[in-house]
C-alpha cells in the first residue's frame, strides 16, 4: 500500500467518528522530511479522541497495516499514530492549536477533507 493510499485510509477512520478539521499534509516535497504525510484531525473530547484513534487503528489493521507505534493513548490530548511513511495525528481542537503543526510544516501542500 502507498503512503497516499494508507493516508486515505487514515482519514477514512477518522471519518467514521466524526473527526473534525481533517486536514492531509503532503510532505513529500518538504526539505528535511521524516515522512511522506502527517494526516491530522480534531476531537471534542478525550472519548472522542480515543475513539478517533481506535477507528484508525481498526480501518488499517482490516488491510494488515500495523502501527510502528502510537502515543498519547494515556493523557488522551493528542494521539500520535506513526505509520512510518504516514503519520496520523489526532487532538483535542485546544492542543492542536497550541501545537499548531500546520504552521511549523508550512511547505506542505495541504488538503482539507470535507468543510
Amino acid at each position: 500500500m502507498t503512503a497516499e493510499e494508507l493516508s486515505k485510509l487514515i482519514v477514512k477512520g477518522m471519518e467514521e467518528k466524526k473527526a473534525s478539521d481533517i486536514v492531509v499534509m503532503d510532505l513529500r516535497n518538504v526539505k528535511n522530511s521524516f515522512t511522506d504525510f502527517f494526516v491530522i484531525c480534531s476531537g471534542n473530547s478525550d472519548t472522542q479522541i480515543e475513539s478517533i484513534s481506535d477507528s484508525i487503528e481498526e480501518v488499517t489493521l482490516r488491510l494488515k497495516e500495523k502501527p510502528y507505534r502510537s502515543e498519547g493513548k494515556n493523557n488522551k490530548q493528542w494521539i500520535l499514530i506513526d505509520y512510518i511513511n504516514v503519520v496520523a495525528h489526532v487532538f483535542l481542537k485546544d492542543k492542536r492549536e497550541f501545537y499548531g503543526l500546520e504552521d511549523l510544516w508550512g511547505d506542505a501542500k495541504v488538503t482539507r477533507i470535507g468543510s
